[in-house]
């Protein structure tokens, strides 16, 4: 990623300062909704949609495929992530995560194909902590998403950066996920599947397509599935299963790493709320990567 501190020094108390200087910083971004995301996605979720068409609602989590950050190559980090800075504080630490998030969507505003779309983003908290597994830095930012008619949808997007693994850090005991649920699908997420995502929200992160990267630099067994492609996989198995709900509200939480060396499963179970989806993820040993709960109407 960045450049700046050795990962094993410490944060001192006037760096996690200056980075919680950042708190309040906003941006905004506009966007046309255009059909050949919405077609790439579709093909890469392997869907048998109809064609895309102008007017049509965006699916939930699709929206990950605009305001996409493009910074010149030149200003790049050696993990493919733009260089630390500009709106994002630059957090030295080297490892950085899209840890989960929340999002609620005005169902009586659907963000639509073909609009014009604005984006309004703020830095709402910079925390840092230290815990068994090292030091970690957790930024959260808000999104207000806005069309012709006003707010659609409202996002918070969990951030963690984390110290550069070392031998002797703790190994994290993994938690048994639940194998019965009303729906499940096994997905088969090799390194052509993770290429058409990190292409399509034009994420330049190394862990996702360079092997050697990813082993060698950050010591991780394999390539890393996208956070948000998983969460994305975890809406979709509910629109296959429950095709006329309309999602409100949906919060995840990544769990464990899921790498691409075996297949792994999502899962849904409708609650008797008739209203409240349980969605969670577990890799081929049977470990929670990642959990969700969604809510319909």
């Amino acid at each position: 990623m960045s450049q700046t501190l050795s990962s094993a020094a410490a944060l001192t108390p006037a760096q996690v300062a200056h980075l919680q200087s950042w708190i309040g910083k906003s941006e905004s971004l506009h966007d046309l909704i255009a059909a050949v995301p919405v077609a790439g996605l579709s093909a890469t979720l392997d869907r048998d949609d109809a064609p895309p068409q102008a007017g049509d609602p965006l699916p939930p989590l699709w929206h990950w495929a605009n305001f996409l950050p493009m910074a010149r190559q030149s200003l790049l980090g050696p993990d493919g992530h733009p260089a630390r800075g500009g709106f994002l504080p630059p957090v030295p630490l080297p490892r950085r995560m899209w840890a989960g998030g929340r999002l609620h969507w005005n169902a009586d505003n659907p963000i639509q194909i073909g609009q014009n779309v604005e984006r309004v983003s703020r830095i709402a908290s910079v925390d840092h902590k230290v815990g068994r597994s090292g030091e970690l830095l957790f930024v959260l930012v808000q999104h207000e998403y806005r069309n012709e008619r006003g707010v659609a949808l409202t996002e918070e997007h969990d951030i963690v950066y984390r110290a550069a693994a070392l031998p002797t850090d703790p190994v994290p005991q993994p938690a048994a996920a639940e194998t019965v649920a009303a729906w499940k699908r096994e997905v088969n997420a090799d390194p052509v599947m993770l290429f058409r995502y990190s292409a399509l929200t034009f994420n330049g992160h190394r862990i996702h397509y360079d092997r050697t990267y990813v082993t060698q630099e950050e010591g991780y067994p394999g390539l890393i599935v996208h956070g948000p492609l998983i969460a994305t996989l975890l809406v979709d198995l509910l629109r296959r299963n429950a095709s006329g709900a309309v999602l409100t509200d949906f919060s995840f939480k990544a769990v464990r790493p899921t790498f691409d060396l075996h297949p792994f499963t999502v899962l849904g179970q409708p609650q008797h709320d008739g209203k409240t989806i349980k969605l969670w993820a577990h890799d081929h040993e049977g470990w929670l990567t990642m959990q969700a709960t969604a809510t319909v109407r």
